[in-house]
């Protein structure tokens, strides 16, 4: 639930000029946040709002670079918010209940102070505005799900659950979409669960029949595209042909208490799938209302560009690159820039065969991605 201030200084990752630090006053306590407006953001129309809760003794901080939506944003267009919580007995924390004994921190009412403090700052569309979370941030997100209803338009968990309490009271108030990202090997949050925690398969049972979910979900097995990382994915579908608002699970094989695709590869992360993408992937289907057509420009992810084969052993080709003269750069897993290429030529490809085998990241037009050397 905790993560290393180190990685903030990571060449390339740093916090955006556009990440601005606001604060607002509630139940007498200043509350800090981070928000994040993307560039192509002109405030002459509506735009989504993605609020991403940090975990146990953690911060925004960490939080914004470690679960991190800023590509996705400046392509697809929303506002992000990383709320800081309050400490309590020394911890920064969400006040879920279960593990959380005697806060008197009203998180809730807080996130939708939050949430009408940014609607009269900015343009957001009031009816798409999302939460998701890591560990703690995922308790969060479920207990908005129950209390928040009217302001949540659809939640994703990575490595959380639903305390006891959060379960029993539950009251939500409209079939909610939820996606739960969890390793079947979290050393922190079971999978499952234990006496302060649901498990995952009675969390997922609980959406599945409060929206009316079909039984039987749909199986998918991924592709193990990182052979290295320790672990594989199954990704369950809950349809819904009630109300279209479907509970879909991404279970990590071998996964621990991580956030898939993270740039910040702790042991047991697993590389195959990049939660935020599919966060938002998922989030994008979904306002108030339910199902809604989704524009191309609105659902896709993070790159305007590509690379193949991934993994490759010797070239990486590169699709959609616009500017051919932008400087790459290549990063190895403990952020040391070890390529730097003055720009890309035709035929566009870059030789990784002198590099050692394992994962790397290429930066390149303001975009961050990873590839495997075989």
């Amino acid at each position: 639930m905790r993560y290393l201030l180190f990685f903030l200084f990571i060449p390339g990752f740093l916090v955006s000029q556009q990440t601005i630090q606001g604060d607002l006053m509630h139940d007498g306590e200043e509350r800090d946040y981070l928000l994040y407006i993307p560039a192509n953001y002109s405030g002459n129309e509506d735009v989504p709002l993605v609020i991403n809760f940090h975990g146990y003794q953690s911060s925004n901080v960490e939080q914004i670079a470690y679960g991190d939506f800023r590509p996705i944003a400046d392509t697809a267009g929303f506002i992000l918010v990383v709320p800081q919580g309050l400490q309590h007995e020394g911890n920064t924390h969400w006040n879920v209940g279960g593990w959380i004994i005697n806060s008197p921190v009203d998180d809730v009412d807080f996130t939708a102070e939050l949430i009408n403090h940014l609607a009269s700052n900015y343009s957001i569309n009031t009816d798409r505005v999302y939460a998701t979370g890591m560990s703690n941030g995922g308790f969060m997100s479920f207990l908005l799900a129950c209390q928040l209803g009217d302001k949540i338009a659809a939640i994703a968990s990575v490595t959380g659950s639903m305390t006891p309490s959060t379960f029993n009271e539950c009251n939500p108030t409209h079939p909610t979409p939820v996606l739960q990202i969890h390793g079947d090997s979290d050393s922190v949050v079971p999978y499952n669960g234990a006496i302060w925690t649901k498990s995952v398969s009675e969390t997922v049972e609980y959406w599945k029949n409060f929206n009316q979910c079909e039984d039987e979900a749909i199986l998918t097995i991924l592709d193990d595209i990182d052979v290295t990382d320790g672990s594989t994915v199954e990704r369950y579908v809950y349809e819904n042909m009630n109300n279209h608002a479907v509970v879909e699970h991404y279970k990590v094989l071998g996964g621990d208490h991580t956030w898939p695709g993270t740039i910040f590869d702790f042991g047991g992360t697993n590389q195959d799938i990049n939660a935020s993408e599919k966060i938002w992937q998922f989030f994008a289907q979904y306002d108030l209302n339910g199902k809604i057509t989704v524009s191309q420009a609105d659902y896709q992810t993070a790159f305007t560009w590509s690379i193949f084969p991934n993994p490759s052993q010797d070239r990486l080709y590169f699709n959609g690159v616009n500017n051919m003269a932008e400087d790459l750069k290549i990063y190895d897993q403990k952020g040391s820039l070890i390529i730097l290429n003055k720009g890309i030529q035709t035929p566009s490809y870059l030789d990784i065969s002198p590099l050692k085998h394992g994962m790397y990241f290429i930066e390149l037009e303001g975009q961050v991605q990873k590839f495997i050397k075989l």
